[in-house]
């Protein structure tokens, strides 16, 4: 039975490839994009990291 004091584990999802993740790994990087925020898996963010850090939305990359 479900205990409802207990936290739910949120799932996370790489919003450019799709990779799940149980909680938001350490490695993963985030970005608010129009008030929504974006998870981005370690690889996706290592291949797009100068976009990143340009602050480019990424639907720009």
């Amino acid at each position: 039975m479900d205990d409802p004091t207990q936290p739910v584990a949120e799932t996370v999802v790489c919003s450019r490839c799709g990779t799940p993740a149980e909680s938001t790994p350490p490695t993963w990087t985030y970005s608010v994009e129009n008030g929504h925020r974006l998870y981005f898996c370690d690889a996706c963010a290592r291949a797009h990291i100068r976009a990143i850090e340009s602050r480019l939305d990424s639907v720009w990359w």
